[in-house]
């Protein structure tokens, strides 16, 4: 039998959306973020006779020589991307191509994707072989399932790296674990991946490491892991070793995370991410609300101070990106002014602020659906998931919460207020003390985007010319060691105050909606002496 020739297409993310930082990596000459790990993972997974090419519909196009060209297409990924995987799953079909669906979306509603030929529903590593001997056997169309968190990912490979056009993206992902160990009733990782990190070994995340390394790659690289810290055990065992690798190449690369707040409890642990040269790290606090974290079963962000944690991993040289959450049962009157005061008190710049949504396979979505509180799913992916959320009735009204989300937004950013942040985190990083080796490549890179930035701010955005200048001549004159990284801050506000302003004015016509609407929602009244929910019209 003929090997196949597979294509892979990774489908669109919504276009315009917090995390698309579309205006960002316009500047860098770039085409997105960052590489389908995923899907070059997958890649590495198929026998290695099997003839691959891969396509990113973030990137370029997937054109008719690409379709003529493949036996067999693979495509899927989250659930920002479901709209385009339908997409990329009726074209394949209308060229006659069979096609194999995966990834998260597909593992947590597989129902919506009954259109694809294949279904692979899990962790590819030990199950994407069901798949290969089914094709080798002229099967064409099958659903393929694997024990939750049953895949062994010490048995995964190096990721085909090569497959990627490395000039499209800002940085390259890898990842060290999967899992989180928390309970957080929202969220989808403890459904998807369980609460019991797996990890890689040293000997497979070297070996990653170096094939970036040997591609010629140099510069950001991020550990995609859902709780980079769950796995406190393996992560202490690996860092030394990582350190070791980079002090040998001249430290090539520099780190950017996700990791729980409790990190913040480690000095140890703060002073050997510095060491490999961590710069970044993106937490969840979600809420400044005590009683919300214990509702929600964030329990590892209370009872400490969120501003105190926060500094301290400043002061380790590692700047922090966090995550929020408006539309909790458990809001009340001002909880919109504790969250900008939070947001003012850690300095946080970069501030993902979203309403709630019930995701599919989540604890919380099963809790509202007892209570029949959950919305009908609308037939397409919002336009931004930032004002996609509320998919369920509130313990208050709808309108109270999106003018609250508005006055956060507004607060968080408004240029004087971010760039301000920006000051204080330049004035509080601490930077490593080691050398660093200079690459003139990356040097010459990092100084055209340096005036590209200035004349961004200075002469096309001139409202922003004063807070941007404050900033960097503040940073430059207390920490100049930190200089790089707030300007990589001041950088992402390029999209990140015109966002605002986009979901800013999408508010405004939700807001305007409900005022249009002859009758009020109903609100849901939980009876503490009776199971069942009832609704009333307020």
């Amino acid at each position: 039998m003929t090997e196949p020739k597979v294509l892979m297409v990774f489908p669109r993310f919504v276009q315009n959306s917090f995390w698309s930082m579309q205006a960002t990596v316009d500047l860098w000459g770039a085409k997105c973020t960052a590489p389908p790990l995923g899907m070059i993972t997958l890649a590495a997974l198929l026998p290695r006779e099997w003839n691959i090419r891969l396509v990113n519909r973030n990137a370029e196009t997937l054109t008719e020589a690409d379709l003529a060209w493949a036996d067999v297409i693979m495509t899927g990924g989250m659930l920002p991307q479901r709209a385009d995987t339908l997409t990329i799953i009726d074209i394949a079909k209308r060229a006659g191509k069979p096609v194999v669906v995966g990834g998260p979306d597909p593992m947590s509603c597989p129902e919506v994707y009954e259109a694809a030929d294949f279904r692979v529903l899990g962790e590819a590593e030990g199950l994407i072989d069901q798949f290969i001997d089914a094709w080798r056997r002229g099967d064409r169309s099958g659903t393929y399932t694997i024990a939750k968190f049953s895949a062994d990912v010490t048995k995964s490979p190096v990721p085909r790296f090569d497959l990627l056009k490395l000039e499209h993206y800002l940085y390259v992902g890898v990842q060290f674990s999967r899992g989180c160990p928390f309970n957080c009733e929202f969220c989808d990782i403890i459904e998807l991946y369980g609460r019991v990190p797996r990890s890689k070994t040293n000997e497979q995340m070297l070996a990653e490491l170096q094939a970036i390394y040997d591609l010629g790659y140099r510069g950001h690289v991020d550990f995609v892991d859902d709780n980079l810290i769950g796995n406190k055990k393996a992560l202490r065992r690996f860092l030394p070793a990582l350190e070791e690798w980079q002090r040998e190449r001249g430290y090539p690369f520099a780190f950017s995370t996700e990791a729980s707040l409790n990190l913040a409890d480690d000095g140890a642990l703060l002073d050997m991410l510095k060491a490999c040269n961590f710069f970044a790290v993106f937490v969840g606090i979600e809420s400044p609300d005590e009683a919300t974290l214990v509702s929600t079963q964030k329990k590892q962000n209370t009872r400490r101070s969120l501003a105190e944690s926060v500094h301290r991993i400043y002061q380790a040289g590692i700047f922090v990106i966090a995550g929020f959450i408006v539309g909790f049962d458990t809001e009340r009157e001002g909880s919109a002014d504790e969250m900008i005061e939070c947001i003012r008190a850690t300095s946080i710049p970069v501030a993902m602020v979203g309403l709630l949504t019930a995701l599919p396979n989540t604890q919380l979505r099963r809790r509202l659906e007892a209570e029949g509180r959950m919305l009908p799913d609308p037939e397409e992916i919002p336009a931004d998931q930032c004002t996609g959320g509320l998919n369920f009735l509130p313990l208050r009204p709808r309108r109270e919460i999106l003018i609250d989300y508005q006055k956060i937004l507004q607060a968080a950013y408004e240029p004087e207020a971010f760039f301000e942040r920006v000051r204080v985190v330049g004035r509080n990083l601490g930077r490593p003390t080691y050398h660093i080796k200079i690459y003139p490549r990356l040097l010459l890179r990092d100084l055209r985007l340096f005036c590209k930035l200035i004349w961004k701010f200075t002469v096309t955005m001139p409202h922003l010319r004063k807070p941007f200048w404050r900033a960097l001549m503040d940073t430059a004159r207390h920490n100049p060691r930190a200089v790089e990284f707030t300007v990589m801050i001041m950088a992402m506000y390029l999209h990140l105050g015109p966002f605002a302003q986009t979901v800013l004015g999408t508010l405004d016509e939700m807001i305007a909606e409900i005022d249009r609407r002859p009758e009020p929602e109903p609100i849901p009244q939980l009876d503490p002496d009776r199971p069942k929910l009832k609704v009333a019209v307020h």
